[in-house]
């Protein structure tokens, strides 16, 4: 992947994490990736329409995952995706908390481990100190 795919997918994602919404400059000392939104493992492409930037903890707990299970129904459900879907869709803020909308929200919040407690503790402080109004 070369240098100008790669800042074309920062700049559209603003430097923010695609799945959980954080800033990058709320995350100094680690870069976010630019990540295959369906992996290559998965005949995924590398091209502007499947990569996204995501922060190195959503990017870590997706891995090559497209589903998860979601835990209202059980049900094997597609993860979210930047590309297709809005954020505003299926998730909310609860304070520090992203709660799930829809199923897919539910199941990317629980794959993803949007509310690990790391990660709560620093939305609530990006809350506290007014930064975390549009962050995750």
């Amino acid at each position: 992947m070369d240098a100008a795919l790669r800042a074309a997918v920062r700049q559209r994602a603003a430097f923010r994490c695609e799945y959980c919404q954080l800033p990058q400059e709320h995350a100094p000392f680690a870069t976010f990736h630019v990540e295959h939104v369906i992996p290559r493992k998965h005949a995924g492409q590398t091209r502007l329409a499947n990569l996204a930037l995501a922060c190195d903890r959503c990017n870590l707990h997706k891995g090559a995952n497209l589903t998860g299970v979601d835990p209202d129904s059980g049900a094997v459900t597609p993860l979210f995706h930047p590309r297709r879907h809005r954020w505003e869709d299926h998730f909310r803020r609860d304070e520090a908390r992203i709660e799930g909308r829809t199923a897919i929200g539910r199941t990317t919040v629980e794959v993803l481990c949007f509310n690990a407690p790391r990660r709560l503790r620093l939305r609530a402080r990006l809350n506290a100190s007014g930064e975390g109004q549009a962050t995750s």
